[in-house]
């Protein structure tokens, strides 16, 4: 199934510009024959670039006014380049370049995976064997990422593991006020309990922080995962953080309609085979060795961040700085995660 688009209109690339930059700094790619985008993600923009020399993609920040420290093209950069050497599914990246001038924004070009990334569609024979494979994959992938000791990389100096938790509660608040538009009825009391409950954090680890079937890449047996995507969020802290926003993405089909049809149509983990949450985060205790027992903390609280990161996005739409149809419906969609996120305090 194809993953790239006709690049939508107003995010078109200075082709002329790209170019020269890329004869002066990595002529060996030779000249560029196509380019088209990647049509998931509500992000960063991300293209498919051909060039005489190879596939490559291109990572840049989304157009208009991005929340502060949001969307650090360098950081993300310097993450794969730290982590690919410790986990062979990070993409390698190639080039960096801070100068706006020539795309009106920092970029980078890092190498192209070729294989299977899964999402609402099940392409060929399914039976529950490949679910239950695929559900343990995409666990036991996170449980490695969680095993590598970040003080042998440079995150241990980009990052402050001490108060992970705390930061983060109070600092996905703030950023829902700032990105506020509308009242939401359920958010005052969410926030509240957020910040009243806040656990003991566990070991400090490096966390992926946006870990979801989409963002991964799997070979086409489905016996290995190859590839591991959006490296945005990535920092140090709580592993269990982590694995709640794995778990506020793995819809079953057991959950209530609004998270199943969130986005559009189910993901393929509503499909028979596929672990249940509660099944997942057993096999993370059993892998990791993790007391996993304040999980439906870390979980409400992964349905309000993401509820925020859908806010930011809405309020960009609303704003009138991006035209991405996709975005009308984000409204919604928040005011659905913050109730949901509410009703698993009681």
């Amino acid at each position: 199934m194809k993953d790239t688009i006709d690049v939508r209109t107003g995010e078109e690339l200075d082709i002329v510009k790209l170019e020269a930059f890329i004869q002066q700094h990595k002529p060996a790619l030779g000249r560029l024959r196509t380019y088209e985008q990647f049509g998931a993600g509500a992000s960063n923009l991300t293209y498919a670039l051909t060039f005489e020399g190879g596939e490559y993609v291109l990572r840049r920040p989304p157009l208009g006014p991005v929340a502060p420290k949001a969307h650090d093209m360098a950081r993300e950069y310097t993450i794969l380049s730290m982590l690919q050497p410790h986990l062979k599914q990070v993409p390698t990246p190639l080039l960096y370049c801070e100068d706006t001038a020539v795309l009106g924004a920092p970029f980078f070009l890092m190498e192209r995976k070729r294989g299977i990334v899964l999402d609402t569609k099940m392409d060929g024979t399914y039976d529950e064997l490949l679910g239950q494979r695929i559900s343990e994959l995409m666990l036991d992938l996170l449980v490695s990422l969680h095993a590598i000791d970040y003080k042998e990389t440079a995150l241990y100096e980009m990052t402050k593991a001490e108060g992970f938790l705390e930061r983060q509660v109070h600092g996905w608040i703030a950023r829902y006020d700032k990105a506020k538009t509308d009242d939401i009825k359920a958010v005052e009391e969410l926030t509240l309990w957020l910040k009243n409950h806040i656990p003991d954090s566990s070991d400090a680890t490096i966390i992926h922080y946006d870990f979801k079937l989409n963002n991964v890449m799997f070979n086409d047996d489905f016996s290995d995962i190859i590839g591991l995507f959006d490296w945005e969020m990535t920092t140090v802290g709580d592993p269990l953080a982590d694995l709640g926003v794995m778990m506020s993405y793995w819809v079953t089909e057991q959950d209530e309609d609004t998270l199943k049809y969130m986005l559009g149509k189910p993901p393929v983990t509503v499909l028979p085979g596929f672990y249940t949450r509660e099944e997942m985060i057993a096999r993370y205790a059993e892998k990791s060795g993790r007391d996993v027992s304040a999980m439906p903390y870390y979980i409400t609280f992964a349905y309000f961040k993401l509820a925020v990161i859908g806010q930011q996005i809405y309020a960009r739409y609303r704003h009138g700085q991006t035209q991405d149809a996709r975005f009308e419906q984000f409204g919604q969609l928040v005011k659905n995660l913050m109730q949901h996120a509410l009703a698993q305090t009681k």
